[in-house]
């Protein structure tokens, strides 16, 4: 086994980008077809052999188990499965499997009873709607059937920016613009509860306390946890504190948040996210890709960030400097945030206090893709190359 999985050299051709390599890969899609079908042939066989026809005949057959070979590995050394594994005596009128359909209740939804129909021109027509709507917090996923409405019409590439412009008021419930594509724009006065934008595909969303909110909302939670889980492109911004692992997973969405919990952008791998106030623990672990930026007024962040896969610097070049200003003041424009607007005019001061978080294989890789593009090449020929000189960089074969 050779073990090189990590370094883009893999000679059968399966774990890496290299076109040399990944030709000598003999598969096909119609191998694993076959292979499945293999699978399912030996478990048919089995199931004979047990006395079963059918799947839904072998849900709580504890007793056709044999347990054990794996009771006397010596990794399962002293385990007592017996409760896990024990039969109540029960008739044959209780039911061993699902035997009733469950009611999620989708046609009570906010977007199949009102948000649909608002959305019918844009998702028709492509003609652009505008809306206000009241939400509660048992109002979940909201926006979720409406996208999918929009990716089965339009495609991947969704609406133009704000073709589907809704205002709420209130209190989200979970997943709220949960896989939003783009060309819809929420914008929430309020607060939400966790899952904000998770999978979020190209969509803007704007999250912020009412006008009257007697609290400063930069010290004061607004959307709950792992906002933006999964999420492939678009935008949040949130005036307020988010909780524990905000962006995590992200990939390529733009967020501005005004302070995060524990594991913050934990295994991100593309976008930014800009945090103008404090981190909790462990913020960057796992993080590959993307950059994020932090608001460092205390000279407190370097204890709380997790250095294993990433370094931290500050924002020097020029270029960089001024996207993140305008990250900022779309930030303003979107939630109205005095804070953020506090920064913005005491810049370029405030500047020198953002710690810029980068992990230290993508910043390896964006310096080759630059001297690729110096070299002359170009898209596919100019990614290559970088994988190529990164692949030979003995400081990613360290781990460093």
């Amino acid at each position: 086994m050779m073990r090189v999985c990590h370094l883009n050299t893999c000679p059968a051709g399966v774990a890496t980008q290299d076109p040399r390599l990944r030709e000598r890969f003999a598969g096909k899609p119609e191998h694993a077809v076959n292979f499945m079908r293999f699978v399912a042939t030996q478990m048919r066989e089995i199931m004979a052999s047990l006395g079963f026809r059918t799947v839904d005949e072998m849900i709580g057959r504890t007793d056709c188990l044999e347990v054990q070979a794996a009771v006397d590995h010596w990794k399962a050394h002293g385990f007592d499965f017996s409760n896990i594994l024990y039969q109540p005596d029960l008739g044959p009128e209780v039911g061993r499997r699902q035997s009733i359909a469950q009611d999620h209740g989708l046609e009570k939804s906010l977007d199949a009873t009102q948000l649909l129909e608002i959305c019918k021109p844009a998702i028709e027509r492509g003609q652009k709607v505008e809306g206000t709507l009241k939400i509660r917090n048992v109002n979940r996923v909201v926006g979720t059937i409406t996208g999918s409405e929009i990716t089965r019409k339009w495609g991947s590439a969704g609406l133009p920016d704000d073709t589907i412009r809704i205002r709420f008021n209130g209190s989200a419930g979970q997943s709220f613009g949960a896989f939003m594509p783009r060309g819809m724009s929420f914008s929430l006065e309020g607060d939400a509860n966790d899952y904000v934008g998770k999978g979020l595909s190209g969509g803007r969303i704007a999250v912020f306390p009412p006008k009257d909110a007697p609290f400063a909302p930069e010290r004061n939670m607004i959307i709950g946890n792992v906002a933006l889980y999964g999420a492939t492109g678009g935008e949040l911004f949130v005036r307020g504190m988010a909780g524990e692992r905000f962006a995590v997973r992200n990939s390529g969405v733009d967020a501005v948040v005004e302070a995060v919990g524990d594991h913050g952008c934990e295994y991100m791998t593309g976008g930014r996210v800009v945090v103008l106030g404090p981190t909790g623990r462990n913020f960057g672990a796992g993080m590959s890709g993307g950059i994020a930026y932090v608001l460092d007024q205390d000279n407190a962040f370097l204890r709380k960030v997790n250095a294993q896969m990433v370094e931290v610097g500050r924002v020097e070049d020029p270029e960089e400097a001024d996207a993140l200003k305008q990250l900022i003041q779309r930030h303003i424009a979107a939630t109205g945030s005095e804070h953020a607007q506090r920064i913005i005019d005491a810049w370029p001061t405030t500047l020198s206090k953002f710690m810029r978080v980068i992990p230290k294989d993508y910043k390896r890789v964006l310096a080759c893709i630059k001297r690729a593009h110096d070299q002359g090449l170009s898209g596919d020929e100019a990614i290559m190359a970088a994988f190529e000189e990164n692949s030979r960089d003995l400081s990613r074969v360290g781990g460093n």
